[in-house]
């Protein structure tokens, strides 16, 4: 049996090859910091090289504080509970972090995951059924489109930002009698680092009677005044019922993810989302570490601070240099490459150029994006020296007219 489908999974690895799409994974043999230890390829010598494509914005995922902490879990609550929560996997630790996002997003409750795409992905089956209606942005990430699948909900997906189009899909569920609605958004989209209109996507919910539900993982504890994400950047905190988001990215970097809303939501979800009901409960460690992290947001706001000068440096360099990018204030800081036909191919080559400088980024392209949308992704962090920055956009103006992205 196995020949037969061995041929067709050779043949298929052999397209993606061919048509430039393949995805390498370049091996880091170091923490995970602004300069990092790299061999790509595999059996290539060690590199040094700045690292500008991790979700580490606060630069916390080697912060002394929130390594002490892990340790101190580890002291005190030992390294797994080799069980889901219902049964005897709920620790002091992890009521105490529930407690503690529910307070941060102004929420009633929290409801921790093993990471934010089992949230996303146990969400919406527990909440609604075939009279209900999902209305989805476009361009939402892979899990909220997996969770979306899970759901026998009625699915409406409206134009990527476009609220004209939401309140079209908003009416139309309306007119098909449908009894419950969720709008689900990103806050931040990973991609274009573009910020959700909340504000008008929130009116447009009390309008119509409709839930907003919004996963803020790239938004969470770096993004808006006091950190508390695209919900405060739209002056909507505590206008929302359902925000889901991840403690792997701005919040240590570790693991795990969680859903924090409206009681009976979580409640509800304590009791028939599957992805909690059947997956291990986040480990001990990580969770103690994520205490600290969120301390450490209350205590200070210097590294949302430097995130955000080092952030309008390198968009205003690049835009200087004239490299194709979406004004913005987001540290995701996508260099587009959608003028070009063989687009998702240039974006590996210069991405492999820009390691041979000293710069670890990364192409995305078709299936990650769509067609023709290629770019490179790069990723601030409070981690980065200005001088770091520059060296990045120099490489960049370097291979970068190489390539003729930009005139030489």
């Amino acid at each position: 049996m196995y020949n037969t489908a061995k041929q067709t999974y050779s043949d298929e690895l052999a397209d993606i090859r061919k048509a430039g799409l393949y995805k390498d994974e370049r091996i880091i043999r170091s923490p995970q910091t602004s300069q990092i230890t790299v061999t790509y390829p595999e059996d290539a010598p060690r590199k040094e090289v700045l690292n500008f494509c991790a979700n580490n914005y606060l630069g916390l995922a080697n912060h002394p504080r929130i390594i002490e902490a892990a340790k101190k879990g580890l002291d005190t609550h030992g390294f797994g509970l080799s069980s889901v929560r219902f049964i005897c996997g709920t620790q002091d630790i992890h009521k105490e972090l529930e407690r503690k996002i529910a307070d941060f997003y102004q929420m009633d409750d929290t409801i921790l995951y093993a990471a934010c795409f089992d949230a996303n992905g146990g969400l919406f089956e527990p909440l609604l059924g075939p009279d209900d209606a999902i209305i989805t942005d476009a361009l939402n990430h892979a899990s909220i489109i997996d969770g979306i699948r899970l759901c026998k909900a009625k699915r409406l997906i409206f134009e990527h930002a476009n609220m004209t189009d939401l309140e079209a899909k908003l009416k139309q569920a309306r007119a098909d009698g449908v009894k419950r609605i969720i709008i689900a958004t990103d806050g931040v989209f990973s991609m274009d680092g573009d910020v959700a209109n909340l504000k008008d996507i929130v009116a447009l919910a009390e309008k119509y009677d409709a839930m907003t539900m919004v996963d803020e993982c790239h938004a969470t504890g770096f993004f808006g005044k006091t950190g508390r994400g695209s919900l405060e950047y739209n002056n909507v905190l505590g206008k929302v019922e359902i925000v889901t988001s991840t403690l792997g990215k701005a919040m240590g970097g570790a693991s795990g993810g969680f859903t924090t809303g409206k009681q009976e939501i979580i409640d509800l979800l304590r009791q028939r989302s599957r992805p909690y009901l059947f997956s291990n409960t986040v480990a001990p460690a990580v969770v103690a570490g994520s205490i600290e992290a969120f301390n450490l947001l209350d205590e200070s706001d210097k590294l949302r601070e430097v995130l955000a000068d080092n952030t309008r440096f390198f968009r205003d360099e690049m835009t200087k240099h004239g490299f194709d990018i979406n004004p913005g204030v987001h540290p995701i800081v996508p260099v587009l490459l959608r003028k070009f036909d063989n687009d998702a191919e240039l974006s590996q080559k210069m991405s492999r150029d820009l390691y041979d400088e000293g710069i670890y980024v990364v192409g995305f392209y078709y299936p990650v994006v769509q067609k023709w949308q290629a770019r490179i992704r790069v990723q601030i962090s409070a981690a980065h020296s200005k001088e770091q920055i520059s060296r990045l956009v120099a490489a960049f103006v370097k291979v970068g007219k190489k390539h003729g992205v930009i005139p030489a």
